[in-house]
């Protein structure tokens, strides 16, 4: 009997059609996830750290073992994400901050690091850029402006994003292909903004990590345009925020979910410490939690 080929470790950097690419020093492998995948209910996701048989004589390749992971998401489905970039369009289309706040909530909940990227800044004024940023005093996450025109905090970004694997997230139409290849030297397909609707044409129909030019590895992910309530508990929401964190102490009840409780000392510096903004989208997300509570 042929003695069992070693096993190999590699990583997911794509998935289509039910074959999975992992790559494993320097090469790629058409593979298979095996049966007992299915029967549990798990799924290889881009991302994952994997062990793989490789087949002989016509065999297939064939996924082994899923390793564990430092995290998971489900929209997009990608796991082992260390950095989130969550990118917007300073204009053209305007940004939604409530979006963003819940793309941010998603990143905070799954324990990545955050950046947070205005795309098209030429577009806009040196007090517009001020606006946005005391919108996120007090969070802590870096605000980068760029321009994929003018080639403006490019190079700021890159330094922030090298050698971390990056999900790039953020609405249709905002600039995240254009922003990519300027980083790591790819080529993907940019689409054109729909001009009834502002929004962009999705041009990525599937994830994959790609791996770019001076360290970048960025999740090539499906544009979003609409998103659920957040799979989480409505009283969870306020550990979410990180500038609650200095002030939540402070309240009369420790059980205080800074909406109409007495004596909230977060409410108490809405629109000092605090923005008025990020408050705001925190109550509409925290009465969305409790309209449509999660099952678990």
């Amino acid at each position: 009997m042929e003695q069992e080929l070693s096993l190999i470790n590699g990583t997911i950097i794509k998935g289509i059609g039910g074959f999975y690419y992992v790559e494993a020093s320097g090469l790629v492998y058409e593979c298979k996830a095996k049966g007992l995948f299915r029967k549990t209910g798990i799924s290889p996701m881009v991302g994952d750290s994997v062990l793989i048989k490789l087949g002989s004589q016509g065999v297939e390749n064939v996924i082994k073992e899923i390793l564990p992971r430092i995290n998971e998401f489900v929209r997009p489905p990608v796991s082992n994400v260390e950095l989130s970039v969550i990118v917007a369009a300073a204009a053209e289309p305007e940004p939604v901050f409530s979006f963003i706040d819940k793309l941010l909530v998603m990143s905070e909940k799954k324990e990545t690091d955050v950046v947070l990227v205005f795309n098209k800044c030429d577009l806009i004024t040196e007090e517009d850029k001020n606006r946005i940023k005391d919108i996120y005093v007090g969070t802590g996450y870096p605000v980068v402006f760029i321009s994929t025109y003018t080639g403006e905090g490019i190079s700021e970004l890159k330094d922030l994003i090298s050698g971390r694997r990056c999900m790039m997230s953020g609405a249709s139409g905002v600039g995240k292909s254009s922003i990519a290849n300027a980083l790591g030297g790819f080529q993907m397909e940019t689409g054109l903004i729909s001009r009834k609707t502002q929004r962009g044409k999705h041009t990525t129909r599937h994830v994959e990590l790609l791996t770019g030019e001076g360290g970048i590895m960025i999740f090539d992910t499906p544009g979003f345009t609409s998103f659920e309530v957040l799979d989480m508990k409505p009283e969870e929401l306020k550990y979410y925020y990180p500038e609650f964190e200095d002030h939540m102490e402070g309240c009369r009840f420790s059980t205080c979910m800074h909406i109409s409780e007495p004596d909230c000392s977060i409410k108490e510096v809405v629109g000092k410490e605090i923005s008025s903004m990020r408050y705001d989208s925190y109550v509409k997300i925290y009465n969305e939690l409790k309209e449509k509570p999660v099952k678990f």
